[in-house]
């Protein structure tokens, strides 16, 4: 488990950029030796999809056509925009197995098998099965095999020596991202977790902003579909609603039917198309606060997914 604390010592905003190597005496070989400098830039980076009023990906946005708020002051430090199209797609399917989510497990690994089935393109995608109540477990390690997921799907479950009525969201987030997905890969992907929750989180030591900050660190969107027993006024649908717009995601409630699969398909859209967008804020601290950002488009009829801000914590 993690130990309680109110923030790590990291910022999404944040990196260290090395400067170059400073001589002290270039005629003195007996001078003190070069050094690096480093000093911290902030420098946010968004991950966003565009599509067309007809749900389409819309490729090749200028800087022009967006405009980018930080807590309501607008940005005009875009310091690199760049567009991917069919990426490879990286996806973790994260059964909540506590006690009120049991009688769901049937419906949620039908909704693995189609995406497994129909989606998930063998050699180029991959993903892994994780159950969790206080603790993780994989039952599927990362894989291109729809048949392999399907059965990890299937080793989802109450296991004799194992039964926690409690669940910890936070944690199994916090943990999965950070162990799962390389913080920077060579080649870009697709990142997403779709978790099967009912948002109601009494035994994480994390807080829900660790594990968001977490998910953003390693450009995971959390996408989510509850059945109906949480209501849109419940705590748990407020943790779920923050925990995916927070880091680019989305809700779903209730699908049924074909509005399961078209539901999966928004997802992978979203994750396969996107851009990558790096600003500096005119008024950046790392005062720990949650800061929203907005982005829009001047396309008529385009809509924007991206995460709504982040948490300033600050740099070790």
């Amino acid at each position: 488990m993690l130990p309680r604390c109110r923030s790590f010592l990291f910022v999404t905003a944040a990196a260290l950029v090395p400067m170059a190597a400073v001589p002290q005496s270039a005629a003195s070989p007996s001078g003190p030796a070069p050094y690096t400098l480093r000093i911290p830039v902030n420098e946010i980076a968004l991950t966003f999809h565009a599509a067309a009023r007809n749900g389409a990906p819309l490729t090749h946005l200028t800087r022009d056509q967006l405009t980018l708020t930080d807590n309501g002051h607008r940005q005009s430090q875009i310091v690199f925009l760049q567009n991917y199209d069919d990426l490879p797609i990286r996806a973790g399917f994260l059964f909540d197995t506590s006690a009120s989510m049991l009688e769901d497990l049937p419906f949620n690994r039908a909704i693995i098998h189609a995406y497994a089935a129909q989606l998930l393109r063998k050699g180029y995608d991959r993903a892994f099965v994780e159950q969790f109540d206080t603790k993780t477990f994989i039952r599927q390690n990362w894989t291109d095999s729809d048949a392999a997921i399907a059965a990890g799907a299937a080793r989802v479950g109450n296991t004799p020596d194992r039964y926690d009525p409690l669940t910890a969201i936070f944690d199994s987030l916090y943990t999965t991202c950070r162990d799962q997905w390389q913080q920077d890969p060579a080649t870009p992907t697709g990142n997403f977790i779709l978790i099967f929750t009912d948002g109601m989180d009494d035994a994480s030591h994390a807080y829900l902003s660790e594990a968001v900050d977490m998910c953003q660190r390693t450009r995971t969107a959390i996408y989510a579909i509850v059945r109906g027993r949480s209501g849109q006024f419940s705590d748990g649908y407020r943790t779920l609603q923050d925990l995916t717009q927070q880091t680019g995601g989305r809700l779903f409630l209730n699908p049924r039917g074909r509005k399961i699969l078209d539901d999966l398909r928004i997802m992978e859209s979203e994750q396969r198309n996107q851009y990558r967008l790096v600003y500096k804020p005119s008024d950046f601290k790392a005062d720990r606060s949650f800061h929203r950002i907005r982005l829009r488009c001047s396309v008529p009829g385009a809509h924007i997914a991206a995460r709504s801000g982040y948490y300033a914590f600050p740099h070790p």
